[in-house]
């Protein structure tokens, strides 16, 4: 596992920074714990019996590779350029959140530590941390927002019998950045037995650096299958970005493919003005949100905003840093995908290629096949399937009947 650009790489982050993105702005309570996570990560990143250990639990606990696969259907409905899917769907517990969960309890582990923390939103990211707890018989207590449980239960059972305890945080307004918060400060209090399994791209030096190598498998595997099976790079990759990691993940080793284009899409929620969207890359600024230096949704007070998305996961008001400097230096772009459409590509990537995606990736499928109806037939548009959608069947029925 290649875990970081060579330092001659002009996209190569440089002590925690992306660019002008990234840092660490955190209490000092948090500095020797960050420190001393940073200094464990290098050591591991560099040790071949950690990513051997990680290697194979990726192969015989989460199922790697996923596969790539065409949606023939999917792509006739669209018209124009063909549509590939990476299916992290298939992937133990049903998303991409394994790979970074299995990869830092290792890490936690090599730390000495056995109390293990972690925020979720949609779900996915507190059960892959669950599983990857009770593989290796560790405490996990995992902080929700009270409205995520609601449109979560299935999740949140699911954690449960997993063993976690799920703590419902009622501050604000009860989704993924509240649950954040929450976790943020239990860390502060209990950093010397506890490590904290962030679950994407966001937060203070190292944790970005961290979740995005491990997640890199994806596009590892990505690049290689099309290769191996179309003879060639695709021409596009896209992938939904709420915190970001699964779009990290694909589109970090093809960074250096200019010929590749990197597409991010955003939850437009059901508007442009503020509270009525999650799309911080699209209408943010410049700003802090926990513990790192990213584009973030703020009014002229410099106060986060409220934000609204269908899916439970695109719902915070930041992105990962790295995605901020790739908008930047125009690497990858950004754009948006409200409720209606994502919803509507639920409905069809079901009934034409007889696939559930999660909510999230249907952001998605609706901004692929709005970009394979502009592009002629012999072009690739590879799209990360970044998780299942069983966990969304009852809030997608509330909100399709409406």
């Amino acid at each position: 596992m290649s875990t970081s650009s060579s330092p001659a790489d002009p996209l190569a982050p440089q002590d925690g920074w992306f660019g002008s993105f990234g840092g660490r702005y955190v209490p000092e309570t948090l500095v020797a714990a960050l420190d001393a996570l940073a200094v464990a990560w290098e050591q591991a990143s560099q040790d071949q019996s950690f990513l051997d250990d990680f290697d194979r639990l990726l192969v015989h606990s989460v199922g790697r590779p996923t596969p790539i696969s065409r949606a023939p259907r999917l792509t006739e409905a669209a018209g124009g350029g063909e549509i590939v899917l990476k299916r992290e769907d298939l992937a133990h517990t049903g998303a991409h959140k394994i790979n970074n969960t299995f990869g830092q309890v290792l890490l936690a582990r090599r730390m000495g530590k056995h109390r293990i923390i972690a925020e979720t939103g949609a779900g996915q990211h507190g059960v892959a941390t669950a599983t990857a707890c009770a593989q290796f018989g560790m405490t996990c207590e995992v902080y929700m927002g009270a409205e995520d449980v609601r449109r979560q239960s299935l999740n949140v059972f699911r954690m449960r019998l997993l063993g976690a305890t799920v703590h419902e945080v009622e501050d604000g307004s009860r989704t993924l950045k509240d649950a954040t918060n929450a976790a943020m400060r239990d860390w502060m209090g209990s950093v010397e037995s506890t490590h904290y399994i962030l679950g994407s791209v966001v937060g203070p030096h190292p944790f970005p650096l961290i979740v995005r190598s491990l997640q890199s498998v994806i596009g590892r595997e990505a690049r290689q299958q099309c290769i191996d099976q179309f003879g060639r790079l695709p021409d596009h990759v896209v992938a939904c970005v709420g915190g970001g990691s699964n779009a990290a993940g694909i589109f970090h080793p093809f960074l250096n493919d200019p010929n590749v284009a990197l597409l991010g899409v955003e939850a437009g929620g059901q508007g442009d003005k503020p509270g009525q969207h999650a799309a911080p890359l699209c209408f943010g600024q410049p700003g802090v949100l926990h513990g790192s230096r990213s584009y973030v949704l703020q009014d002229q007070d410099g106060q986060t905003q409220d934000v609204h998305s269908c899916s439970a996961g695109l719902d915070y008001p930041g992105v990962g840093p790295e995605h901020a400097w790739w908008k930047e230096l125009g690497r990858a772009t950004y754009e948006r995908v409200d409720d209606q459409a994502a919803l509507e590509a639920f409905s069809v990537l079901s009934k034409l290629e007889g696939i559930l995606p999660a909510l999230e990736s249907s952001h998605a499928i609706a901004a692929a096949m709005r970009l394979a109806s502009t592009r002629p037939k012999d072009e690739l548009i590879l799209v990360n399937l970044s998780g299942r959608g069983d966990k969304d069947v009852l809030e997608a029925r509330t909100l399709l009947e409406q």
